[in-house]
Formats: C-alpha cells, structure tokens, sequence
C-alpha cells in the first residue's frame, strides 16, 4: 500500500481521492496525534485556498476535528505560511491548510501544522495514517460536552499582514510593481502588504471565484505578467501560486527570475549584510548548477537536500542556517516564519531593489543560469517510485550522462503529489538537452504506463 502523505501532506482530485469522508478521518486522526497530550481542550486552526472544494473538505475536517473533542477556529481563505504564522503565535495547538498549492482546481489537499508552526516529521503523519487504517481501534470519543465546537475568525489575515509589513525596513514608496495573486490565497494579503508599503500597485488575476485558481496565471504561468511588466514598465513583477508559499519574480524587461536566482539575489545580500547565518543557503539537488557555481565564487556554502521544501527546512534546523528553498519559489527565511512565504520572498527581494538601486536584471547577473529542461512523464501513481527497477530507464540515463561529457547532468525524481516522473536534464547544449529530456520521458511513459 503505497502511503497517504506526500511530500506536502495529502492530495488527489477532490471528492475522489480526496474524499469527504477521508478529509473527516484525516481531521480526527490529525486532532488526535497532535493534542493527545494536551492539558487543555485543544484549539485547531483551519485556513483553505480559493478551490470550490475547500468549503465541502474544511466542514468535513473540521466535523473530524470536533469528534475527537478539539476545538476548531475556520479561518477563511489565508496564504498556507500565514497558517503557520498564527498557529505558532497564537493560542492554537496545530493548523491545517486546505490546498492543493499550484495545482489545477480539481485538485485539492490537507497538510498539517504542529504548534510551532512546522510541517510534521514523517513518523508524525505515519502515527495518524496508522490511526485511519486501524479504523481508530483504542479510541473512545468523548460525549455531551466535551465535544469540539467550531469558531470562525475570517479578521486573521491582518495579523499576518501586520506581521509582513514589519519586517520591512522604511517603505516602497516610487516603485512600480505588478503582483499575479494567481486567484488564490494571496489575493487580500498581498494586496494589503504591498498597498501598506506605498508601492505603486498593479494587480492582476486577483478575481477568485473558485474555480479559476492557477488557470494560466500564478508562478506556473508568468506570461501575462511578463506582459502586464513590459506594457507598464514597471520595476518588476511578482507571481504568487495558489496558496502563496511560493514567489517567482520578473525582472523589468520581462524576464523570468526563478527561486534560485531569488535566493542568489537575496542570500548575496544577506552576506554583505552580516545577516546569512554561516554564509549558507539550502538548496536541492533539483536547484540550478549556476547556483552552486555563484556560491564558490562568492563564498557562499550552499547545502545539498533532497526535493521539497520540508527537506529544505529539515536541513535548515539541524544546521542553524536561515536561508533556503527550492527552484520552483518555494523559500524559506527561518529567522521569520517556518515554512515556505511567497510574501516574505516578495518583500525580501524588494529590499534588495529598494536598498541597493539597482534593476532585477542587473541583480540577477550574479549567477549564470545552465539551461535546463524539465519534461513531466505520466505514469501511475503506485508505480511511480519504481523507476530504477527498469533497465531499459537505467540504461537510457547513463546513456544520456556520457554524452554530456561530464559537463551536464540527469535528474530522475517522482513527484511527491502527482502521478508523474519528472525529468530534468541540465548542460550547456540547449537543443540538445531538450531532446533527450523528451526522449527520456517517451521512454518512461512507454515502459511504466
């Protein structure tokens, strides 16, 4: 049986996968594990994307919550790191964010927040996967009135912006910005922040109606922003996903800047700055080479992980550093809140505009970016972990690294929320790495499918 978690909590097509009465379990289970050992009646808070979906699975999770004798507070539509952010300050004892991040709508999750405001460990969520699959045996459900009510605090979200507005020093007043709120979560917080700090505003795809999250627009499509920067001339542009945990930038000429060059950007000023704890970054395996080519040159140490920003932060805590993330946007300022911010990112980012004068396409010149190409494989999703097991893959894979000549790379990761096999290949030729990473994926769908 393949397990319930992913890299980022539970997902699947909402009421199918991820079915009403799995998001009531996953509620009870969850409410359990993470307030077993409460002294108190626990408190839950609740926060969900703009997916149609997230009314039906969040009265669900929250019925499942309440069985088990934990209050729950619901609150609204909020970004997934402004969960986290009043889980940890508040009086609550875990979170819970419904959403599927950058995904299409059909797709929804839940991922957990234990009191500190931290995704939870592997063995946590295996505690609460044991719990549904051993149908809650041992487990007596309390009567009259030690049953959970639910609460709703749909003001939260101004804690939060109060929060992002303080961490940024003096104001943005004369700069033109546009933001792409993706028509999800970020579509008041954003807004709010960005407006606090006098920026000259620009808003696009910020018009949620529930079924438009992530539709051609956000951090997976940057095209109408590229636009909208160009047409406006604006300093930059800033895109948000579905639930705001992650920021791509685009530069004044309309240019994608991605997460690793935001956190060269960022992690760069940092050191000159005396504020990059060990003048360090975390990074994955996924991240650009030109990446860990700026660190030697600037000494900067960037630390190695495995795919997902939980590995990253892993990594970050056991090391003491306050800088990390992925390619993709997702990234981590420690110092200030315990998961990926595409908000922090955002303000971060700005500061280095705002304090050094300078324009997004001469910061980003401090690292090279190798082209890469990424090609997405379908496979089925209980197959998907097993594609070393097949020789004509493997074969293909050393095949395609000799002829590199050792000045490129093969990365071969399955995705952790989405029945696919991602294929990266990295080098210097464009054409082509961009041919065999189509030729890989063919051959991956063809064998496994």
């Amino acid at each position: 049986m393949s397990r319930m978690f992913g890299t980022d909590g539970v997902r699947g097509v909402a009421n199918k996968e991820l079915s009403v009465e799995l998001a009531l379990k996953l509620g009870k289970a969850g409410a359990y594990v993470l307030s077993k050992n409460s002294d108190h009646k626990p408190v839950i808070l609740v926060g969900c994307d703009t997916r149609i979906s997230g009314d039906m699975l969040a009265n669900a999770l929250m019925a499942g919550i309440c069985s088990v004798g934990a209050d729950s507070v619901f609150l609204g539509i909020l970004p997934t790191p402004a969960v986290a952010y009043l889980t940890r300050t508040g009086i609550a004892d875990a979170g819970v964010v419904i959403s599927a991040s950058h995904n299409p709508v059909e797709f929804n999750g839940i991922k957990f927040f234990d009191a500190n405001g931290y995704k939870l460990e592997d063995s946590v969520e295996d505690e609460i996967e044991a719990l549904i699959n051993n149908d809650f045996s041992g487990i007596t459900l309390p009567l009259k009135e030690k049953v959970g009510r639910i609460t709703y605090d749909f003001e939260a979200y101004k804690k939060y912006v109060d929060f992002a507005v303080s961490t940024f020093k003096g104001d943005l007043n004369g700069m033109k910005v546009v933001i792409d709120c993706a028509e999800g979560a970020s579509y008041k917080t954003s807004v709010m922040t960005l407006e606090k700090l006098n920026a000259d505003l620009i808003v696009i795809h910020n018009n949620p109606d529930g079924t438009n999250i992530n539709d051609g627009c956000g951090s997976t499509h940057l095209s109408d922003l590229c636009e909208c920067v160009r047409s406006n001339k604006a300093d930059l542009g800033l895109a948000f996903d579905g639930d705001a945990d992650r920021l791509l930038a685009v530069d004044e000429n309309g240019e994608e800047v991605n997460g690793d060059e935001i956190m060269a950007i960022i992690g760069n000023f940092m050191k000159e700055k005396g504020e990059l704890k060990k003048d360090t970054i975390v990074a994955t395996i996924m991240s650009n080479l030109g990446l860990f080519i700026m660190g030697d040159k600037l000494g900067i140490n960037i630390e190695k992980t495995k795919v997902g920003d939980r590995y990253v932060l892993e990594r970050m805590k056991e090391g003491g550093f306050n800088l990390g993330g992925e390619q993709s946007g997702h990234i981590i300022f420690l110092d200030e809140n315990t998961t990926g911010d595409g908000l922090l990112s955002a303000l971060h980012l700005l500061c280095v505009l705002k304090h050094s004068g300078k324009k997004l396409s001469m910061l980003r010149k401090v690292m090279e970016v190798l082209p890469q190409s990424l090609v997405n494989a379908k496979v089925p999703n209980d197959r998907k972990n097993d594609y070393m097991n097949y020789p004509e893959i493997v074969t293909a894979i050393r095949e395609v690294e000799n002829e590199c000549n050792g000045e490129g790379r093969v990365l071969i990761r399955p995705s952790g929320t989405e029945p696919l096999v991602r294929v990266m290949i990295e080098g210097k030729d464009k054409a082509l790495i961009d041919k065999k990473a189509l030729e890989l994926a063919a051959l991956i769908e063809k064998v496994m499918g």
